[in-house]
């Protein structure tokens, strides 16, 4: 008798099948003497859509809202059916004893494997694969410790609660909203709240007003001081005659220095990746997008073995991990980390709880290299980026805390206290690895640090006189609070609890793709469109602390802690009575993208919209199809009036050529383009080669010259 082991991925499914013997590849799977290795293509089953329970549910209606099925049923995914009926096949044999769920180790791949075994009928017994790497080492000895599979049922209850929240909450709220409103608005149990923090922000940016305040610092030969209040402690002056008195009395001024504090201070290694942290930190240092880390991060888990598995909560390693460090180190000991690793690889590591914590360790340990050796140069820029800062972030694990001198110094000047601090590297400790000579801690939010916090203090002591030799009046104004970027909306969204580390980046995206916010630059800020739908949505749906409190209850769910029939007659509830309180609503939606262009067929304002060849305007009205593209494809057709480039357009009756400033038209003259779409997209191709100096060239540049000028040479 064989075992079946399902994969999520036809790559894992592969190297799997490579690393149990099974050398029979099929259309569908690898078969060896004792396994028969198949693979999903990520979800297989998904829930089913309203029309799947009443074909009336493919019109969207506000009266047949809210749509709660007694029962949740499945259906397999269309696009990957191929796949699935060749899982339930092999599903049937007789040869089959059991099965091994060998899909991605978390609440995700749980539901993937689950929802599969329960449409293919699966009776036989099966098993967990449990592993944290995709080394051969790491699925051999997975293999020989495979876990009983309802070990996983609280884990799998805690994945369908999840998935069925979001159908409940997020498409009766979307449809009730697009529905009553006119317009497509998305909602949902954790985007709405994300948004919502961002639109707070927002409003806090807007009602900012500046305000002017001054500094008043002393130089006084070997350092700087700065004044401060003796009742606040604070160093801004919000009076500007205050100010210039200030500077007034100190100037040219003997002093004294009243009190000499030194102290030897510490910053400890940072903790550990996970993949949150590990999401801020490549967009603060190369501007990753929280997706793009996460995409980078899966082909080193997955295509190179270089790292542990990606999707983890916990920064900390488990005590059964302490003796495969020192072989991770020498494996990661190649190129330009050979001379960082050696010290550690000559004596014994350094284990503490800030490092192995077992009680901080859920379902995976932190994120940190396999011990795998490979060329750095077989990977790509971005990778080989991604891969630098986690071995990094391991090696400065093993080291000792950064240690300074902080001195500080008090100095009276015409009965006026003066401050001033200073800092001296005693030994650099886990900075070594970074080569950083700053003293910021990683693990600490980024704050604005004391323009004299840097300066080299001389040696004083108490009693010592000073002079002022200038006394400065620095100008300043308070600052309004920054706008979020991707790392500091992903903090945000860890404190509340919203989502989970594998599913924020896909949050942020989901935002960006529905024009509810847009990137500009490195920020992420609301659109027109992402305020308007605040403002519609339920409050409750807006606050983070109901999505936490959810969040909070499905990992409870997962630990055997909660119900999940609770949970999800709550849910149920929920749904219903945020659909109601759309029903009822006054408010009125007004298109934030309306041009003065008007509909040439039913006569109302165009809106504009993004699509995913470009921008067009679509009219208004529901009942109105019309749609054009806004921007066209600029070509090497001249206009005949002011001879400048004409646009490419399709209209009602073809092609056509627009020249913007002129408003001149000429119509294009093309063969009958039947076929349909990809007809109509090949002559597209055509005409804008034809057209068109943004194509790309051919093989030969050379040629295309040529071409060029025999066509002109015609004319």
């Amino acid at each position: 008798m064989k075992i079946l082991v399902l994969t999520e991925k036809p790559s894992v499914a592969k190297e799997i099948a490579r690393v149990l013997g099974c050398n029979q590849k099929q259309k569908h799977h690898y078969e060896g003497a004792k396994y028969v290795v198949t693979w999903a293509l990520g979800h297989l089953v998904t829930l089913a859509e309203p029309d799947d329970y009443d074909p009336k549910y493919k019109t969207w209606n506000l009266e047949d809202l809210p749509i709660i099925p007694e029962r949740m049923k499945l259906k397999v995914m269309k696009e990957t059916s191929q796949q699935y009926r060749a899982i339930e096949q092999l599903s049937r044999r007789g040869d089959l004893a059991e099965l091994v769920i060998a899909t991605d180790a978390g609440r995700e791949g749980e539901l993937v494997a689950r929802w599969i075994m329960e449409l293919i009928r699966w009776k036989k017994p099966f098993k967990r694969l449990w592993i944290s790497s995709q080394t051969d080492q790491a699925i051999r000895e997975g293999f020989a410790q495979l876990k009983p599979g309802t070990d996983y049922n609280r884990l799998y209850q805690a994945a369908v609660c999840r998935s069925e929240a979001d159908w409940l909450i997020g498409l009766n709220v979307t449809r009730a909203l697009t529905s009553k409103f006119g317009a497509s608005l998305s909602a949902g149990r954790v985007q709405t709240p994300t948004l919502a923090m961002m639109i707070n922000r927002e409003a806090e940016i807007r009602d900012f007003r500046s305000v002017d305040y001054w500094l008043i610092e002393a130089d006084l030969g070997s350092f700087r001081a700065v004044w401060r209040d003796p009742k606040t402690g604070d160093t801004r002056i919000f009076d500007r005659e205050r100010a210039d008195a200030l500077k007034a009395k100190l100037q040219g001024q003997i002093g004294k220095i009243l009190h000499v504090q030194k102290t030897e201070k510490q910053i400890p290694h940072p903790l550990a990746y996970d993949l949150t942290e590990l999401q801020r930190d490549a967009n603060r240092k190369f501007g990753f997008s929280a997706k793009q880390t996460s995409n980078v991060l899966q082909r080193l888990y997955e295509q190179y073995k270089l790292v542990t598995y990606p999707r983890t909560d916990s920064r900390y390693l488990t005590s059964d991990m302490v003796p495969t460090l020192l072989g991770r180190l020498k494996g990661a000991a190649i190129g330009p980390y050979a001379a960082l690793a050696a010290p550690f690889i000559r004596k014994p590591l350094t284990i503490t709880k800030r490092i192995v914590d077992d009680s901080k360790v859920s379902d995976h340990h932190a994120i940190i290299p396999t011990g795998e050796a490979i060329s750095l140069a077989t990977l790509s820029a971005d990778e080989r980026r991604l891969y630098d800062l986690i071995l990094r972030r391991f090696l400065a694990l093993f080291c000792g805390p950064c240690r300074y001198d902080e001195t500080k110094l008090t100095v009276e000047i015409a009965g006026e206290k003066l401050y001033a601090s200073g800092k001296v590297v005693k030994q650099a400790g886990w900075k070594d690895v970074y080569g950083a000579t700053d003293f910021t801690d990683p693990d600490r939010e980024e704050t604005e640090s004391d323009d004299d916090s840097a300066q080299l203090l001389p040696q004083a002591a108490e009693k010592d006189a000073v002079t002022v030799r200038n006394a400065r009046q620095l100008s300043r104004q308070t600052k309004p609070p920054a706008r979020y970027n991707e790392a500091s909306l992903l903090s945000q969204m860890e404190k509340w609890g919203l989502g989970t580390p594998a599913t924020r980046a896909d949050i942020i995206e989901k935002l960006v793709s529905s024009d509810t916010i847009e990137r500009q630059g490195s920020s992420l800020i609301p659109t027109g469109k992402g305020t308007q739908l605040i403002e519609l949505a339920s409050e409750e749906l807006r606050s983070p602390e109901l999505t936490a409190r959810w969040e909070l209850e499905l990992e409870r769910i997962s630990k055997g802690k909660g119900s999940m029939e609770q949970f999800l007659s709550g849910i149920r509830k929920k749904a219903a009575e945020l659909v109601d309180e759309v029903k009822k609503s006054s408010a009125a939606y007004k298109p934030h993208n309306l041009t003065g262009s008007k509909c040439p067929d039913c006569g109302e304002f165009l809106q504009e919209v993004k699509g995913k060849r470009g921008r067009y305007l679509v009219c208004s009205s529901r009942e109105c199809s019309y749609k054009r593209e806004a921007d066209g494809q600029l070509t090497n057709h001249r206009c005949p009036q002011c001879h400048k480039k004409m646009e490419i357009h399709t209209g009602k009756s073809g092609k056509y050529f627009q020249c913007r400033p002129c408003n001149v038209v000429e119509k294009i003259d093309n063969e009958s383009t039947g076929g349909g779409r990809r007809a109509s997209a090949k002559v597209n191709r055509q005409l804008i080669e034809k057209f068109s100096d943004q194509t790309q060239l051919g093989s030969s540049l050379a040629d295309k010259l040529m071409a060029a000028l025999q066509q002109k040479k015609d004319e």
